[in-house]
């Protein structure tokens, strides 16, 4: 069974930095891309960044891109989300989610391209 657990969220200045983490039990992630996204209260969920450690691809959305960057660690079979400069806005409920299918080299930037996905962890970065 695969499970994937976020860690990491918590209550932030703006201005100040999270790091958050993502492991997957059950399966190796090596092949499959991983991918975080986020929700916001009263919107949409979003793409954040995508991962596909086999052809080193990693797809930063443009909302977050100079500020927020994706990493992976096969031996622990876990991801990370590194943000810096938080703002006010980028307060939401960040979640990781695992694809079930290999790619190649390709990184899903829609939420139909991953199977398997965490419970998030609350990310809030005050003014």
């Amino acid at each position: 069974q695969v499970q994937v657990v976020e860690s990491g969220g918590g209550l932030v200045q703006a201005g100040g930095s999270l790091r958050l983490s993502c492991a997957i039990s059950g399966r190796t992630f090596s092949g499959y891309p991983m991918g975080w996204f986020r929700r916001a209260p009263g919107k949409e969920r979003e793409f954040v960044a995508g991962i596909n450690r086999s052809a080193g691809n990693i797809v930063i959305a443009d909302s977050v891109k100079g500020r927020f960057t994706m990493s992976g660690d096969d031996a622990k079979n876990a991801v990370y989300l590194q943000m810096n400069s938080l703002k006010p806005e980028d307060t939401a409920r960040y979640y990781c989610a695992a694809a079930s299918s290999i790619a190649l080299s390709a990184v899903p930037t829609t939420a139909s391209g991953y199977g398997y996905w965490g419970q998030g962890t609350q990310v809030t970065v005050s003014s």
